[in-house]
């Protein structure tokens, strides 16, 4: 699991596709200095699993639902990543639960100054919308955000001067893909009382049944 504080921004060596996945190689520093084959890293938000790690980089699988789910197929030598290590036991929590699991691809509809901040609108797709909630958790990119705004087609988040010089988000423009992960705690909430609806479709939702569920 990963909280969605950027550790470091990371440079693309290379990416090598074949009919099994890809590989990929990732120049970095600051996540090697306890990395370990088989430990996991948050790359753009995406959990890889480190299959060589060298002095100055390491290697990591991507496999071809990752490549079609995620912005991780138009990576390519010289692009910027975010990284982030998984997280310790007792490490500090610093962002919100971020799985490492993307749920969709986004993209950068515009972005605009306020104040000392950088507004970014992200357009989504509208099976994430349901999830995308004002005040609520986003990672983007792996970035553990707040939302601002919620529109039809997508919402806003504002992104402080660090966390704009610590991302690979400063070198985004408009139109570029975003990788979304969407809060797990209103995926499991959503999905739970989707069930409860579903199983109730007789006698529709009563006080009595909420109670019986605990709420």
């Amino acid at each position: 699991m990963f909280t969605g504080i950027i550790e470091e921004i990371g440079t693309v060596m290379n990416l090598v596709g074949s009919s099994s996945g890809a590989l990929i190689t990732i120049s970095c520093k600051k996540v090697l200095e306890d990395l370990k084959v088989g430990d996991s890293v948050a790359v753009n938000g995406v959990c890889l699993t480190a299959r060589d790690v060298k002095t100055d980089s390491f290697v990591a699988d991507v496999m071809p639902e990752t490549l079609g789910s995620t912005n991780l197929g138009e990576l390519s030598a010289g692009k910027h990543v975010n990284l982030e290590r998984a997280l310790k036991a007792e490490g500090r929590f610093g962002g919100h639960m971020v799985l490492g699991h993307v749920d969709g691809v986004g993209r950068i509809i515009r972005s605009y100054p306020e104040g000392n901040a950088v507004v970014y609108f992200i357009g989504a797709p509208r099976e994430l919308m349901k999830y995308i909630v004002p005040k609520g958790s986003v990672a983007i990119d792996g970035i553990s955000l707040t939302v601002q705004t919620v529109a039809h087609q997508g919402f806003s988040v504002s992104i402080i001067p660090h966390t704009l010089r610590a991302t690979a988000l400063q070198y985004k423009k408009t139109g570029d893909t975003v990788n979304i992960e969407v809060d797990i705690i209103g995926k499991y909430v959503r999905e739970f009382l989707k069930n409860i609806l579903e199983s109730s479709s007789d006698k529709g939702l009563t006080v009595e049944m909420l109670k019986s569920y605990g709420f």
